[in-house]
């Protein structure tokens, strides 16, 4: 566990830490997308509704563009 957190801690990208970095990533990106539809439709959607669709497509553009981030920096890493 210390190596874990030693390795997340100081910026070495594995598959782990990709994994924890991916999953910090999409929470983050269903809470803003949550926040971004009630802001953006909460009034003609309703809040609930506007919440949930942008909560489920808030991460839809995140996810693919952490993956390649970390993808990335990993091969600029390892060169």
């Amino acid at each position: 566990m210390t190596d874990f957190l030693s390795s997340l801690l100081s910026g070495d990208i594995n598959l782990i830490t990709s994994l924890v970095w991916l999953a910090i990533a999409a929470g983050l990106s269903i809470v803003g997308g949550a926040i971004g539809g009630v802001l953006l439709a909460g009034k003609d959607l309703g809040y609930e509704l506007a919440a949930m669709t942008g909560g489920l497509l808030g991460p839809a553009g995140v996810i693919p563009t952490i993956f390649l981030g970390l993808l990335i920096l990993n091969l600029l890493n390892n060169s």
